[in-house]
């Protein structure tokens, strides 16, 4: 019998192969994903068939010979991120495959779209999933400070927001997964609650408005992403580990993520901890943090026409607050603000982490229907809420320390409809309807009058943007309204405690126009111009108290009224001989009754200490500046980058410069990529320098010290990838501050008692499965 089994597989066995139809034909391109550009000489492989093919010098490729069935297609090059692509085949095939290119250098100079899929007139940077994992150590404002534009205000490194083109807070809108963030945006010690290790795109408009989004936006705004969830039946994720040895910190984010047939998901989650950071020369006493965050997406299509998308995002972050910033009795502090060396630093590293300290939780819940009346009509609806708590402990007397001295809960329910489609001409149109609610209370327990008073706010607005496209020109315009309606409860100051309410009734106009010439395939020219306002915020009108943002008292005032800003940008971008690429963004922005915190000349003493006095003021301003980035491709091996920012600020009213905007800056990097060395592939090598000069546009009398000398950082990175079992595992080791340079920084809150950061090494490890 066996026999005859063996015979009849020997006979017929050619006709099963046959009848596989191992005679397919499959050709394609490679792209580069943002840019379109052919990808010449990439490596095409079919895993499960063992064979591959490599792309011509126009990104074309062949495979002659291949049997149907299921197949993981995996697309590597120099100097481009490898990228696996799930396929069926049942008959010939063309396939066009999108891989996306390492270098920040290109993505630096990308145009992105602010809302519709269109070209936009509005410059914008972003930095891609793999340049996210290459600075896994830090949090979402401190990744984005080497790009051109982008500085952080912080309050110690734990602690930082990113400014753009010198706005921050309140007038920079952030949008977490097309949400506004929600939050207590208004203080410098409130850093953004997203884990940047979750995202899959972080964009960065430079722009004169946001106008499809609701906020106190006034120009700017940074649009983090999650990723798309891949047509891939298969469970497939990715394991990321970094070490640093400044503060000995580590962390660990695990991605994981499946496509069904009509239900997909996604997974991601992040722990780090890290210990007291150290300076050059001496420990800063607690400033250790602990973080814990997940999300959590999932994808559902009824039919061809109408799918629906549910997002959560939980951000979970205990943070300590150099202990040397909080100060006794006055003497202690006047001194302080003179030290070489701040008071309370120990001569040990430790993880315990004591009052000063901030207790952050932030939770997001996001559901979107989409629906598509045809091809060049489409409808979202969408509704969100937020919820976010924060407590600030302080050192306090009679062992309250543990008692927050602020606890704030706040939520907020957001509701949009939005359209995109083609009309009147060819006009692309986006417009949209929205309203959020937000209630926003002081937790009863702290023992201390609250900082911040309870505040509820409704809020309507309505957008519509159009693009065209007429030959050479770009088009782009739009406007926006919005009103809103808010109840505030204060506590007076006097002996007698009494609550006074207010009731504001506002509204704003925003308005934007902008074109883009496209000379060739070379060079473009952008022009924007664009009208916003913005509602002062519940803490410069109503906050009195101590804060830990400026390590002081701060005092709001009611009587402030809505800024109104006019703000003109010119950029000019292009490539000379595909090897030298540039854009050059000059912008400004005339901001009438400009609101800032300005130090006042007097220090207070109170039952927890003695602290600086700051007041918010209004003037008339003007910022200007000048962003340049260039990138430099002198081999296929050998690249480099230069990146340069101008900034001015002037109080136009008083004739005097603005204080607390970023000191003009100076980046350079240098690249040598080896295309393999044994196992390893896409090695690089990368050596960069920052040189952030003095902030020398100020008056001594502006502030309680001078501003710091400008300062030079040296850093170099290597990076590599290889597989193990087929799978790609990418490692890097880093050395940001090469030579531990001592130095403060002018918009770190924390540079009136220490120095910032020492030399630190961090070691990444990321695989994907």
């Amino acid at each position: 019998m066996n026999k005859l089994f063996y015979l009849f597989l020997f006979v017929f066995y050619p006709l099963i192969l046959f009848s596989q139809q191992c005679e397919l034909k499959i050709s394609g391109r490679v792209q580069e994903m943002n840019c379109l550009d052919p990808i010449p000489f990439a490596n095409v492989y079919f895993k499960e068939a063992e064979i591959g093919a490599t792309s011509d010098e126009n990104g074309f490729f062949q495979i002659p010979l291949i049997c149907q069935g299921s197949f993981h297609v995996v697309v590597s090059q120099i100097g481009c991120k490898t990228r696996e692509f799930y396929i069926v085949l049942e008959q010939d095939t063309t396939l066009l495959l999108k891989i996306e290119q390492y270098s920040q250098i290109m993505d630096e100079l990308a145009i992105a779209s602010t809302v519709i899929e269109a070209p936009t007139t509005q410059s914008s940077i972003h930095l891609d999933a793999h340049e996210i994992s290459q600075y896994s150590d830090r949090n979402m404002a401190n990744i984005l400070e080497n790009l051109a534009g982008v500085s952080t205000i912080k309050n110690g490194n734990n602690i930082a927001k990113p400014v753009v083109n010198g706005l921050y807070g309140d007038r920079l809108i952030l949008l977490n997964n097309g949400v506004a963030q929600s939050g207590q945006q208004w203080g410098p010690d409130h850093s953004p609650e997203i884990d940047p290790l979750a995202a899959g795109k972080i964009t960065v408009i430079k722009g004169v408005s946001a106008l499809a989004y609701q906020g106190n936006n006034l120009g700017s705004a940074i649009i983090v992403n999650a990723p798309k969830i891949d047509n891939e039946p298969h469970l497939h994720g990715s394991v990321r580990y970094f070490f640093e040895s400044n503060g000995i910190g580590n962390g660990l984010n695990l991605r994981m993520q499946k496509h069904h047939q009509k239900f997909a998901w996604s997974f991601s989650g992040t722990a780090k901890k890290k210990g007291d950071s150290r300076a050059a020369s001496y420990f800063l006493t607690n400033t250790g943090a602990t973080e814990g965050d997940f999300t959590l997406q999932t994808e559902y299509s009824h039919n061809a026409s109408l799918k629906s998308k549910l997002f959560f995002s939980s951000f979970n972050a205990h943070l300590g607050v150099l202990r040397g910033a909080h100060i006794g009795n006055l003497a202690d502090l006047e001194e302080a603000l003179v030290r070489s060396e701040p008071f309370y630093a120990k001569d040990y590293f430790s993880y315990q982490i004591n009052a000063p300290f901030q207790k952050v939780n932030h939770h997001l819940l996001k559901w979107q229907t989409t629906f598509l009346l045809d091809e060049s009509h489409k409808f979202d609806l969408t509704h969100a809420v937020q919820w976010d708590l924060r407590k600030e402990f302080d050192v306090r007397r009679a062992g309250r320390s543990l008692r927050p001295a602020m606890s704030l809960n706040q939520t907020s329910n957001f509701t949009e409809l939005k359209y995109n489609g083609y009309l009147f001409n060819d006009w692309e149109v986006s417009s949209g309807f929205q309203i959020n609610v937000m209630n926003n209370f002081n937790e009863p327990g702290t023992g201390i009058l609250p900082l911040i008073p309870d505040y509820k706010s409704n809020k309507l607005g309505i957008f519509i943007l159009a693009i065209k496209k007429i030959e050479q020109f770009n088009f782009e315009l739009g406007g926006r309204y919005d009103y809103l309606d808010q109840r505030v409860a204060t506590i007076t100051r006097g002996i007698v405690k009494e609550i006074k309410r207010y009731h504001n009734n506002v509204s704003n106009v925003g308005l934007s126009g902008g074109a883009k010439y496209i000379f060739s395939n070379s060079l473009n020219l952008s022009y924007n111009i664009g009208l916003a306002s913005r509602n002062p915020g519940i803490n410069e009108l109503y906050s009195f108290g101590l804060h830990q943002g400026v390590s002081g008292i701060e005092e709001g005032d009611p009587d402030l009224v809505r800024e109104e800003a006019l703000k003109n940008t010119l950029s000019l971008s292009g490539k000379i001989n595909s090897k030298i690429l540039f854009e050059i963004l000059y912008f400004d922005q005339a901001i009438e009754n400009y609101i800032f915190l300005n130090p006042q000349n007097q220090f207070r003493t109170t039952i927890r200490g003695s602290y600086p006095v700051f007041k918010y003021a209004q003037t008339r301003a003007r910022i200007l500046g000048l962003d340049f980035t260039s990138a430099f491709l002198f081999t296929e091996k050998i690249n480099a980058s230069f990146k340069a920012s101008y900034l001015k600020g002037t109080d136009t009213q008083n004739n005097i410069p603005l204080i607390y905007l970023p000191s003009n800056n100076l980046f350079f990097s240098f690249n040598y990529q080896v295309p393999k060395v044994g196992q390893w592939s896409q090695i690089t090598f990368e050596l960069n320098n920052k040189y952030i000069f003095e902030q020398k546009n100020i008056l001594s009398e502006q502030d309680f010290a001078s501003p710091p000398k400008g300062y030079n950082l040296t850093g170099i990175k290597i990076s590599g990838e290889r597989r193990f079992s087929g799978n790609p595992f990418n490692m890097f080791l880093r050395i940001d501050n090469l030579f531990n340079v001592s130095y403060r920084d002018y918009l770190n809150r924390l540079r009136y008692f220490t120095d910032d950061l020492g030399i630190n090494t961090v070691l990444g490890l990321n695989l994907n499965f």
